[in-house]
């Protein structure tokens, strides 16, 4: 979930990371375990008058499959589970807005599975996770259209993703 809102204008860091649950400081072992409440996220430090919320909403949306809530794709387990975290009010009310939207849409015959939560503290991930896509470009690419993560981004998603 970090290569498409990195280096986008406005984007200043996003790191990848766990948030959700009650551990403190958990490692990728002990979140795949399904034990932790944690899920795998993303944290976006971004410039609001450059790059707005709804934007990082619509990005979000069309890089998953927000009807499945057993995962995403190859990776199964709570800690895969498609969840919109928020800040205030007003995050809450976009994205639940935004949900709302996709639920309409009429893309999906089943239901939106994603879920929109309040944030908790968010844990970085190992160092090894950063930047995976960079520093395993050949891996990553290869994953990406072996799960059917990128045959199901360009059916359902194409018209959001240019």
């Amino acid at each position: 979930m970090v290569s498409p809102f990195d280096e986008q204008p406005g984007i200043h860091k996003v790191i990848s990371g766990y948030t959700g649950g009650e551990i403190e400081n958990p490692t990728y072992e002990q979140v795949c375990t399904n034990a932790t409440g944690h899920v795998e996220a993303v944290e976006i430090t971004y410039d609001p008058d450059v790059f707005p919320y709804e934007k990082l909403l619509q990005i979000f949306w069309s890089q998953i499959d927000p009807t499945d809530p057993g995962g995403q794709f190859h990776d199964r387990g709570e800690s895969y589970q498609t969840v919109i975290f928020y800040h205030d009010e007003e995050q809450q009310e976009k994205a639940m807005q935004s949900k709302l939207e996709i639920e309409k849409s009429g893309k999906f015959s089943k239901p939106i599975a994603t879920e929109i939560r309040e944030a908790k503290r968010f844990y970085p991930a190992e160092e090894y996770h950063q930047d995976y896509y960079k520093k395993n470009a050949f891996h990553y690419k290869m994953y990406r259209k072996g799960s059917g993560r990128e045959d199901f981004i360009n059916r359902h998603w194409g018209d959001m993703n240019g």
